[in-house]
């Protein structure tokens, strides 16, 4: 298992955040409808990845994935996260017919605690766009191969489309203009960088599947080890 990596985005998360964190995802008619289209992506990934019995939802959040993952009757759900905070609210906010089917685990994504081949696919939704190191990126990709037996299911910001473009182009002129801070938590990687570092970690690319095409920076990727 890896040494943990902490990002400093994590530190926030005390109850207060975590509650609001639930909350933002269901305000506004927007973001309903950003949860929804999020929601059919991951249908579409789960799917392709054959409809895995045992999986990790990490980090899970306020579980706003679980009563997804837990449409299929006979799975097992370990929800993970690596705030007892957030686990907290998760367990408090779903249903509780959906809490009854998850096994919650406070752990790190970059050090998992978990043995080898523990589970048939980890899903991992809304982190690595986060994560602005190619280093930390490979650390959290081979703790998930090694825990993973067989896929992976992670969503991200990736170039080649009008937004990613659109947000170069404000960066472009905050640094002309010295509105810069030190301080970055979101970050779009481009396609070939994130695939090449997929391979390296011991992945294929089975599918993706874009948000919107051509407009919008989330991606979802199906990936199977090698």
């Amino acid at each position: 298992m890896s040494q943990p990596v902490e990002l400093e985005f994590s530190r926030k998360y005390d109850a207060e955040h975590a509650r609001q964190y639930f909350e933002k995802h269901q305000d506004g008619l927007a973001r309903r409808l950003s949860h929804r289209r999020d929601l059919q992506l991951a249908r579409k990934a789960l799917a392709r990845a054959g409809e895995p019995g045992l999986v990790l939802d990490l980090p899970c959040g306020a579980g706003r994935f679980w009563p997804l993952l837990a449409e299929k009757a006979n799975r097992v759900i370990v929800g993970a996260d690596n705030s007892a905070h957030m686990l907290d609210v998760a367990c408090s906010v779903q249903p509780a017919e959906v809490v009854r089917r998850v096994k919650p685990l406070q752990t790190s994504a970059f050090a998992i605690e978990l043995p080898d081949n523990a589970v048939d696919s980890i899903f991992c939704m809304r982190l690595l766009h986060h994560i602005g190191e190619a280093a930390d990126r490979r650390v959290l990709l081979e703790e998930f191969h090694r825990v993973s037996r067989d896929s992976v299911i992670l969503s991200l910001w990736v170039d080649g489309n009008f937004k990613a473009w659109k947000r170069r182009r404000l960066e472009r002129r905050r640094q002309a203009e010295g509105k810069v801070g030190s301080y970055q938590n979101r970050f779009v990687v481009p396609r070939a960088q994130i695939e090449a570092e997929f391979r390296a970690a011991g992945f294929r690319i089975d599918a993706h599947y874009d948000f919107l095409p051509g407009y919008a920076m989330w991606r979802v990727y199906v990936l199977r080890k090698v």
